[in-house]
């Protein structure tokens, strides 16, 4: 595991540099094969540099459809909401954007699963101990039930991805968009949840009952 590399201070994230898998064009099957993707160069310290980047390594998922792309100097959105207001729980989410999937992974060194990584990001930001499983994290009393339409950075979100209720489960980061550890092959990354493959397949969100710091 490539260690990882902190850099534009601007937006207050860290990304895992040098990782080389990349995530589809597209929203796919929890079990599909992804290809190998070279590094890329850092980006410019803007909105429309970050998105760009972490578009070109895989880290960020394509629109949701119907949904067309803002000028440069407009593509601030959920960019803005890691810089600005999510608070420290979702830059530290943030910081493991390429770390690889590994199915009971726990760590950003060895890789995580989708529970794994929210479970890892949940403890050493809010000192919160979630349950292992997604289903479990759902369920856990020390999280509150949201609303789909109340959601705000840092709530849970969850997915049915293997036809079974809370299967996958991410951390919101607003304007739509979620970051999770994807599935097999796959590298943490953000997606879109208007994208059809994931507003289908929502089953609902969780919010801890301490805030974010």
């Amino acid at each position: 595991m490539t260690s990882v590399l902190r850099f534009l201070l601007p937006f207050a994230c860290a990304l895992a540099l040098g990782m080389a898998q990349a995530a589809p064009a597209g929203p796919v099957e929890p079990d599909a094969a992804e290809a190998p993707k070279p590094a890329a160069s850092q980006p410019s310290a803007s909105p429309a540099g970050l998105q760009k980047f972490l578009q070109n390594q895989g880290w960020i998922g394509p629109p949701a459809e119907g949904e067309t792309a803002a000028p440069a100097g407009e593509q601030r959105g959920w960019l803005s909401g890691v810089r600005d207001g999510a608070g420290a729980m979702v830059r530290r989410a943030m910081g493991f954007l390429g770390v690889p999937y590994v199915r009971g992974g726990n760590n950003g060194e060895d890789g995580f699963d989708c529970s794994g990584f929210t479970r890892y990001v949940f403890e050493h930001s809010l000192g919160l101990v979630l349950p292992r499983r997604a289903d479990e994290q759902a369920r856990s009393d020390s999280l509150l039930t949201i609303d789909r339409a109340d959601l705000k950075p840092g709530d849970l979100v969850f997915f049915n991805t293997m036809k079974r209720t809370f299967s996958h489960v991410g951390i919101y980061l607003g304007d739509g968009k979620f970051i999770h550890a994807p599935r097999a092959g796959a590298v943490v990354r953000v997606e879109d949840m208007r994208d059809a493959y994931w507003s289908r397949r929502f089953t609902g969100a969780r919010r801890a009952t301490q805030p974010a710091s």
